[in-house]
Formats: structure tokens, C-alpha cells, sequence
């Protein structure tokens, strides 16, 4: 059974659902801005709550909603939220994204996901781990057009992805009338590959920023940039 992973300000239990509190939500959810004056969030994908926990504790966002399809994973993310400070802004919907975005007429300030990635078949995960990050089940396309129905002329929208994956993103996110205002990409340390871009789109063609973030100098010795991002957050940063 697996530990409840503590935070500085919420615990995120996760016994019963197949995605673990792992790098990628933590950093998608400490690296995405927030302009004044939020309303409302989104978080496509909600896992166990993580990523819209951290939009309650960084915002004064009076609406946070998540979705989440998967049976187990929407009930420990309702359990999450419940045991939080925040229950009573945080509400989960279980849905898939191509439901809520026909059936919701409102408009999100930000909209913010860790999406689903592994496009090849592992075998050896469980069915509900490799739903979670089997990109067939939220092809990009799809997320990026339920994304761009469901966001406010003026609002943002993040995500986490493979840099792999990245051109291909940008490009989809064009065809939704989504454009990068800042990308970061992420190195494990300074002589390894680039691993994820961390991106944030709006509806309006501004020059993008370019950074860089990485995450160790040696086994466990964080840099201080990374140290910087999350320490509102890990217990021990």
C-alpha cells in the first residue's frame, strides 16, 4: 500500500489510484503563473488532486475544479480534496474532458495538465496505470480542443509534456488558436538530454519566453533554481 505523500500544506493520499505524486505534477503545478485576479481553475486529469491542490495553496482562486475519468483516481482526488483546508473551493467532476466540454458552459481563467504520454503499449503496468499515461486515451488533439472551448479569451493554459512531443504540441495548440507565451524545458541534470517542456499558452501572439530548468547537480543535491520552484512546497526542500 502506498504512503501518503506530505506536503507543506496538504497530504496526498494515494492508496488507491495508479498515479503516484511524481516530478512532473509537482513541477507543472509550482512553474505555471497565475495572473491576478483568477477566478476560476482547471486541472484536466486531476490523478489524486495534486496539481489543483497547489492552485488552491499559490491562488486566491475561488473555483477549482478537476476532472478525472478513472473510477479510483476520482474518488481519492474527492478524498484529497476533503481532508485539504481548501475542500470547499476544490470540487472533482468525473468525467472524461470530451464530456465536460460539451456539458459546461463556463469559461476558466487558467486551465493547467499533466497529460496522459506513453503512446506505446507497456505491458507490464496495470491496466489503470497505463490509462493514466496512455496518451491514446487524451490524444492531444483532443485535450488542446477541449481546452481552448473551456478557456477565457484572456486566460492560460499549462502543460507538462515530453520535449520529444513538443513541436508537435505547439503545432496542435496553433490549430486551436493556442499560442506559447513560455517554455521551459527541463534537464534531469546539465549533462543529460532535455526530458520535459513545461509550456503556457493563451489566445494572444506575443514573443515566447525561453528557459531552462535543472533539476539536480548530483544524485540528491538540487539546484537552486529547482530548490527555488518547489520549496513552497516539498516538506524537506
Amino acid at each position: 500500500m502506498s504512503k501518503p505523500f506530505q506536503f507543506k500544506q496538504f497530504t496526498i493520499r494515494q492508496d488507491k489510484t495508479a498515479m503516484k505524486v511524481g516530478t512532473d505534477g509537482v513541477l507543472i503545478g509550482a512553474w505555471t503563473e497565475i495572473n491576478q485576479g483568477v477566478f476560476n481553475i482547471l486541472d484536466i486529469g486531476a490523478g489524486t488532486g495534486l496539481i489543483a491542490l497547489m492552485m488552491a495553496q499559490k491562488s486566491n482562486a475561488e473555483v477549482i475544479d478537476a476532472i478525472e475519468l478513472n473510477d479510483d483516481a476520482y474518488e481519492q482526488t474527492v478524498e484529497n480534496f476533503e481532508q485539504s483546508n481548501w475542500g470547499d473551493r476544490l470540487f472533482c467532476y468525473h468525467a472524461s474532458l470530451q464530456e465536460f466540454a460539451e456539458e459546461i458552459d463556463e469559461k476558466y481563467d487558467l486551465i493547467i495538465s499533466n497529460p496522459p504520454f506513453y503512446t506505446s503499449t507497456y505491458k507490464n503496468i496495470s491496466k489503470e496505470r497505463a490509462m493514466a499515461r496512455h496518451s491514446k486515451s487524451l490524444p492531444y488533439y483532443d485535450l488542446l480542443e477541449g481546452t481552448s472551448k473551456l478557456l477565457a479569451p484572456n486566460g492560460n493554459c499549462a502543460f507538462i509534456i515530453p520535449f520529444e512531443n513538443e513541436k508537435e504540441f505547439i503545432d496542435l495548440a496553433a490549430q486551436n488558436k493556442l499560442f506559447p507565451a513560455r517554455i521551459t524545458r527541463v534537464k534531469g541534470t546539465y549533462n543529460a538530454s532535455i526530458k520535459r517542456s513545461l509550456l503556457q499558452f493563451s489566445f494572444h501572439q506575443n514573443e515566447t519566453e525561453f528557459q531552462e530548468l535543472i533539476i539536480e547537480i548530483n544524485r540528491h543535491d538540487y539546484t537552486e533554481e529547482y530548490k527555488n520552484l518547489v520549496q513552497d512546497f516539498y516538506l524537506k526542500m
